[in-house]
């Protein structure tokens, strides 16, 4: 049994931050050049992306019946 529901636009979300500390991280690093505007294209797509994610899914569980939150 499921403990809660589960929610994709979050889990893009995480997704998208946690590439974007990557990048950086790898830049603290040494690893590579990291340009300091790369994080804008990065969250912000990474947000819309999540907030669309968010909306499909909420839509598809109205049109099925599925009770919930």
């Amino acid at each position: 049994m499921l403990r809660h529901e589960f929610q994709p636009g979050r889990l893009v979300a995480g997704l998208f931050l946690t590439a974007t500390g990557v990048v950086y991280a790898g830049d603290a690093a040494g690893v590579w050049r990291t340009p300091w505007f790369v994080v804008v294209p990065l969250v912000v797509g990474g947000l819309c992306l999540a907030g669309a994610t968010g909306v499909l899914a909420r839509a598809i569980r109205r049109r099925g019946g599925a009770e919930g939150g």
